[in-house]
C-alpha cells in the first residue's frame, strides 16, 4: 500500500491526506489489483494498515467476491516501548514516503477487530515462531 499511495501523491502533485477522495485511492487500486490477482488464480497477501472496520471489510471482500479463501490476520506489538522503537527506527525503503510520527500512529482511529482473526504479537513471537503461528492457523 505505500508504494501504490506513494506513486499516487507523485502522480497527482501533492500528498495530502484525504483530497476529498471518499475512499482512499491508494487502497480503492489495491482492492482491485487484489481482486484481478485472485480472479487469475493467484495468492495475494495485502498488507496495510487497516485500523477502521471499513478497510477491512473491504479486504476481505474483494477476496469473497472471487471465491478465494480469505485468512484474516492482525499483526501488532504489545510492547508500547517496542513499538515506538521500531516505528522512529523504521528504514523507508519506498522512493518519497514519509514515515509516519510516533504521534501519527498514536493518534489514529483506530476500531477494535469483532471477527476471527490469526492474531501476531511481534513482541512475543520471534519471525520464525510467527510464520511457523501463521501456517498452522491457515493450514487447510
Amino acid at each position: 500500500m505505500d508504494s501504490i499511495e506513494t506513486a499516487i501523491r507523485r502522480a497527482e502533485g501533492a500528498a495530502e491526506p484525504s483530497n476529498g477522495w471518499d475512499s482512499p485511492p491508494g487502497y480503492e487500486v489495491g482492492y482491485g489489483v487484489a481482486s484481478d490477482q485472485l480472479r487469475n488464480g493467484l495468492d495475494v497477501v495485502a498488507e496495510s494498515v487497516n485500523p477502521l472496520q471499513e478497510s477491512r471489510d473491504a479486504w476481505r471482500d474483494a477476496g469473497l467476491r472471487t471465491g478465494a479463501r480469505v485468512v484474516e490476520v492482525e499483526i501488532l506489538c504489545s510492547d508500547v516501548a517496542e513499538h515506538r522503537r521500531r516505528a522512529e527506527e523504521r528504514t523507508v525503503d519506498v522512493p518519497g514516503l514519509t514515515k509516519p510520527t510516533w504521534e501519527q500512529i498514536t493518534s489514529r482511529d483506530y476500531t477494535p477487530w469483532t471477527r476471527d482473526r490469526v492474531v501476531i504479537d511481534t513482541a512475543t513471537l520471534d519471525p520464525d515462531d510467527a510464520v511457523q503461528h501463521l501456517r498452522a492457523a491457515t493450514e487447510t
